[in-house]
């Protein structure tokens, strides 16, 4: 299991599977603000479908394919982050979040990605982070920048996001360039 206290009453936690109604409940209250972004959140109808994801990723973190954290504010889950595509060989994996709508614009993402990219260069044998974005994604545009990752390149119409093809922004973060 992971835990990174971020600060007072603000903690990333592995999720459980006592966590899955919490964690619907999160997601269902900001399905209108994530469903834009995210398309997993409109295959998420109900308490088992989290039940599910958190399984799943239970299983990813012990295989070390990947780590799924609840963003966890006086306890109640208020967002995510993890690391997904871990890849041993090249030693690289991407990043994913997201946070509800009541929180966002506080910088919490922001925050807590510092932390849990501080645990994964000093906690595992990751040479590079990469987060991926649509164009139209312009607060994680903001989020890459403001972590030193830098644009790598543009994958042209690789992603159908709402039944549309997308580009997708690639940005990287080497471990020599992380400045904690």
């Amino acid at each position: 299991m992971v835990s990174i206290l971020l600060e007072d009453e603000l903690l990333l936690r592995s999720f459980q599977p006592e966590d899955a109604p919490e964690l619907f409940r999160a997601v269902d209250a900001s399905r209108q603000h994530l469903r834009h972004w995210l398309n997993w959140v409109d295959a998420t109808t109900k308490a088992e479908h989290s039940l599910q994801f958190i399984q799943q990723s239970l299983q990813q973190l012990n295989s070390q394919e990947a780590i799924a954290l609840g963003l966890f504010s006086k306890l109640q889950i208020i967002g995510s982050i993890g690391m997904h595509n871990w890849d041993h060989k090249l030693r690289k994996a991407m990043l994913g979040y997201w946070i509800d709508k009541e929180h966002e614009g506080k910088g919490i993402i922001q925050r807590g990605m510092r932390r849990f990219i501080n645990f994964l260069f000093e906690k595992t044998d990751l040479n590079k982070l990469e987060i991926h974005f649509v164009p139209a994604n312009t607060r994680s545009a903001v989020v890459a920048e403001k972590l030193g990752f830098k644009t790598e390149g543009i994958l042209r119409q690789s992603i159908l996001r709402n039944g549309m093809l997308e580009d997708v922004v690639v940005t990287g973060l080497l471990k020599s360039e992380w400045k904690g």
